[in-house]
């Protein structure tokens, strides 16, 4: 491939983590390619595609691919949330939540695999330190990402000797993603995030392994996470 890292299909890359993980990559010298509904604010490569859609999200890769002649790595950074009791919560929106974030996660994985075999390429997917530990009022969302998890590792069973496979589990960031949010299911004030740049360093590390040699997961959290162990 022409450099270190390739191409790398990003999803949710135009805010947040994704965001922070296509300026890594470009960083690093790779070619990042952005899915999501919003273009990325730096200029970035980007297919336009609401990950909610599976079969639309499939398409939005292979197009990606015929694009830049192929794919390297994917990272899966595309995530939302639906906070509140079970009961309480819009049937859709909780849906919605397991769509995009663990429908979108294996249908992007698998429109890739083709092209990422090629080249013994790398996928990293992004689950939550809620995807190994349950809190109330956060059922789609824990779904979602213990899905995530089992999906990672079954994957990396899978496709053991033929992809990269690493599953990166993030604690809190500084991010838009609490932004609409009651104040009940923010963070508190005094609680202390990570920068998502300093998050997309380790995405980088797992994209820049040599074949063969597996990181298949990471743990990245504030020192102070309270959600994690």
């Amino acid at each position: 491939m022409p450099d270190a890292i390739g191409t790398v299909v990003v999803t949710g890359g135009s805010s947040g983590l994704g965001a922070a993980v296509a300026a890594a990559v470009e960083e690093a010298g790779g070619t990042p390619v952005v899915l999501d509904r919003q273009p990325p604010p730096n200029g970035f490569g980007w297919e336009e595609v609401d990950l909610a859609r599976p079969r639309a999200a499939e398409t939005a890769v292979r197009r990606a691919a015929a694009a830049h002649g192929g794919l390297d790595a994917v990272v899966t950074c595309a995530g939302i949330d639906a906070c509140g009791e079970l009961g309480d919560i819009d049937p859709e929106d909780w849906e919605r939540v397991i769509m995009v974030n663990l429908v979108a996660t294996a249908a992007v994985v698998r429109a890739a695999l083709p092209f990422l075999e090629e080249r013994r390429g790398r996928v990293v997917t992004v689950a939550s330190t809620l995807g190994v530990r349950a809190l109330p009022a956060a059922t789609a969302y824990c779904a979602s990402k213990f899905g995530v998890v089992g999906f990672t590792r079954a994957l990396a069973a899978e496709t053991a000797d033929r992809i990269g496979v690493t599953l990166l589990i993030p604690g809190g960031m500084q991010t838009h993603f609490f932004d609409d949010r009651p104040d009940e299911f923010k963070p508190a004030p005094d609680q202390r995030l990570n920068r998502p740049e300093d998050v997309a360093r380790s995405v980088i590390f797992a994209l820049s392994q040599p074949p063969g040699c597996e990181l298949r997961e990471l743990l990245v959290a504030p020192a102070a996470e309270p959600s994690w162990p």
